[in-house]
């Protein structure tokens, strides 16, 4: 019964969370490990279902939707140089070394490049989290972060339909590029001129949170134009955050959303990242897990970090900065999906891959933790 997961999946995220913040952990691991323990792979309590998998895509839209209101505009352009860095080495290192590592798996070129674009995807969402727990989110590291991201999101997503184009799939490069470019110059618009406009029409009607829900119309009204544009729905999100933040109803409309996104949706997404995993049957895949694992980890650690401490960041911050973009997330799952389709992705390495996106996740927080915990010194 749902009501019932629901229950279960409420009390155990957050006295997981707890504990996790009770050994000096971020409380998003504790939520992401009782998915684990919860889910299939161990105690099979939960099941995951097409209605949790639902809940739990409203909670990621919300997450970054919030992330976004709380993003301090000015130094977000005062850190683009330093988001095109981190973004750009940050896919580079990660698709050289995952490409090597496809040709050692003895995969032909354009799977062991697909396996590279596997690689270099980022998804920041466990990384937002973990930044408003150490409350650096609106810090120069944290918009640092959110900028890379975008651009990381964008860039895979174009070189993954050029390999498909190569490798013969039907992919009209210059229609995905426009719809892209289009995507990001209709938000822009729509962020200046329609969302000031429907929170104010909204504002003085007379029902309930009105102005909440002008909030939430435009965050996923943005999530589905990214989606459509083929941009994840969480930039989509991110961005009408941005635009929000922008207006006087900014305040209210993230007092409003966090304790709705908090309070249900958000502990669903991190516990269902868990609850989705099963080992069955992978005990001879270890060692690529644990091979694909290490140069996921590696990779995206080192090259972010390299590209922040390019654009000026001492090494504790860049690595901080490195490690909030290892967690590959709903980001590398979807890549992988579309492989496994288009025949770039073996059936029997995606199980492996979710696994390693997984290990990802796990381990982001942490990490983040460690370098960041002196307060971003040098």
């Amino acid at each position: 019964m749902i009501i019932f997961e629901l229950a279960i999946i409420l009390l155990a995220s957050k006295i997981a969370g707890d504990l996790a913040a009770r050994i000096g952990q971020p409380s998003v691991l504790g939520k992401l490990l009782i998915g684990i323990i919860l889910g299939p792979a161990v105690l099979g309590v939960i099941t995951s279902t097409d209605i949790i998998s639902e809940l739990s895509e409203v909670g990621v839209i919300l997450l970054m939707f919030l992330a976004g209101l709380e993003t301090d505009i000015d130094e977000f352009k005062r850190t683009g140089k330093a988001s095109a860095y981190v973004g750009i080495v940050g896919i580079l290192v990660p698709l050289s070394i995952g490409y090597a590592t496809g040709l050692l798996m003895k995969m032909s070129t354009f799977e062991a490049i697909f396996l590279g674009l596997l690689l270099s995807a980022t998804s920041v969402s466990i990384s937002v989290q973990a930044l408003k727990e150490m409350d650096r989110l609106k810090s120069k590291e944290g918009m640092t972060i959110l900028g890379a991201a975008v651009i990381d999101d964008v860039l895979v997503i174009i070189v993954l339909a050029f390999l498909m184009s190569a490798a013969g799939g039907e992919v009209d490069l210059g229609l995905l590029i426009a719809k892209k470019v289009g995507f990001f110059a209709v938000a822009v618009l729509l962020g200046w001129i329609a969302v000031p406009w429907l929170l104010k029409r909204f504002a003085p009607l007379r029902v309930t949170e009105s102005v909440i829900s002008a909030g939430l119309i435009i965050c996923f009204l943005y999530a589905v134009l990214a989606e459509y544009a083929g941009v994840a729905a969480i930039i989509g999100a991110y961005i009408a955050g941005v635009a929000i933040s922008l207006t006087d109803y900014k305040h209210e409309v993230f007092e409003k959303v966090e304790t709705i996104g908090y309070s249900v949706f958000v502990p669903v997404f991190f516990t269902s990242i868990g609850i989705a995993v099963e080992f069955h049957g992978l005990g001879r895949y270890v060692w690529i897990i644990v091979l694909l694992s290490a140069a996921a980890i590696l990779t995206k650690l080192l090259g972010s970090a390299v590209g922040a401490f390019f654009a000026g960041f001492g090494w504790r911050s860049s690595f901080g900065i490195g490690s909030a973009m290892v967690s590959r997330g709903e980001v590398a799952l979807i890549i992988a999906s579309i492989g496994l389709e288009s025949g770039l992705l073996a059936q029997q390495l995606f199980p492996v891959i979710v696994i390693v996106v997984l290990v990802t996740t796990v381990v982001t927080p942490p990490m983040m933790k460690a370098f960041f915990k002196t307060g971003g010194g040098e």
